[in-house]
This record gives structure tokens, C-alpha cells and sequence, in this order.
């Protein structure tokens, strides 16, 4: 029988401690498959070659600025195990506010407006945080029913976490663009 131990099973966060991830700026995250499986196609000729499920990959990354309101798309490279992108966040001017139920995402605040009587839900904007988490379960769900249709077990999808650094200027940005862009030329050196 296993039991709780702080020393073992509780892991140090990797984040920035106090920082606010919903922020302007710009972030480079890498996300990477469960021990390294390569999940998403491969390099033919220093060129990535995405699978059914790299393109799923693919598909719902761009769909991310659909879906959330201060997500802008940059650059982005999806790599045979793993993808690196740079986040771009916005801030919106103001709080949205949407007329709802007392049912309120525990992520959300109730405000009382008595001008109206009613109560009203105001969104907080996405973290780095729930849009990465947002990503990886939607692609892990489309994964999961091509296993489930060819009668395979699909295991775990995605490494716990993700890595995330904070873009402070401009060359650094240059710098990390430049290293996803030349990801796949340097794949072989990896192999």
C-alpha cells in the first residue's frame, strides 16, 4: 500500500512564482507526448510530415484564437513527439460581462448588480495555464477515438505540465522564433 508522502509526491511548481500568466507578452511553451512517443508524424528531408493526429494537432492549435478572446497565434513548429509554439497574449480593455445563472464556473466571479437586479458572470481572462490545458485535453480526446476506432490502446497522451518561458525582448523572441522554425533541420542531429 502506497501512502502520502510531501517529499516524494509534492512537486515544485516550475512557474514563476507570483507571476500573472493571463498578462500581455508574449511565452515560448514546449509540449511534449508522454515518454517522447512519436504521436504526430515524423522528418522526411529536414521537413515535418504530420500524421492524422499532427494534423489534429495542427487544427486545434489554430482553432485556439477562435476560442479564447486574448490568444493570438505566432510562431509554431509540431514536432514527431513534441510541439514549441510562442504564445501571444492581449489584454482585453475590459471585464466582460454576461448575464447568467447563480451556476457559475468556479473559475468565474458572481457580481450582484442591483441597478439590474441580476446576477452576472465576469469571464477572467485565460491563463497560459487553461489555454495549454484546454489544448492538450481536446487533442488527446480527438486522439483517443482514432485508437478507440482501430480497437487500440492510446495510453497516456501527454507528458504532465509543459515547460514555459517568459519573452522579455526582442532578440530573445528572434532567438526562440528562429529555434522553432529550424526544429525539424535539426532533428536528425537528435536521432
Amino acid at each position: 500500500m502506497s501512502f502520502y508522502n510531501p517529499g516524494v509526491h509534492n512537486r515544485r511548481s516550475i512557474r514563476l512564482k507570483g507571476y500573472d500568466y493571463s498578462q500581455s507578452g508574449l511565452y515560448f511553451i514546449a509540449i511534449c507526448c508522454h515518454e517522447r512517443n512519436l504521436r504526430f508524424g515524423k522528418i522526411l528531408n529536414c521537413e515535418m510530415i504530420l500524421n492524422q493526429i499532427g494534423l489534429i494537432a495542427y487544427e486545434q492549435w489554430i482553432k485556439l484564437a477562435e476560442r479564447f478572446v486574448n490568444f493570438e497565434l505566432d510562431v509554431f513548429q509540431i514536432m514527431p513527439d513534441h510541439i514549441h509554439v510562442i504564445v501571444s497574449l492581449t489584454n482585453m480593455d475590459a471585464p466582460t460581462f454576461v448575464g447568467a445563472t447563480l451556476a457559475v464556473d468556479p473559475n468565474n466571479k458572481v457580481v450582484e448588480d442591483n441597478s439590474i437586479g441580476q446576477a452576472q458572470v465576469m469571464f477572467q481572462q485565460p491563463t497560459i495555464g487553461s489555454i495549454i490545458g484546454a489544448y492538450k485535453s481536446i487533442v488527446s480526446n480527438q486522439a483517443l477515438n482514432i485508437y478507440k476506432s482501430k480497437n487500440q490502446s492510446m495510453g497516456k497522451f501527454w507528458q504532465r505540465n509543459y515547460y514555459e518561458h517568459i519573452i522579455r525582448g526582442y532578440e530573445s523572441y528572434v532567438d526562440i522564433s528562429n529555434y522553432i522554425i529550424d526544429n525539424p533541420k535539426r532533428w536528425n542531429d537528435k536521432q
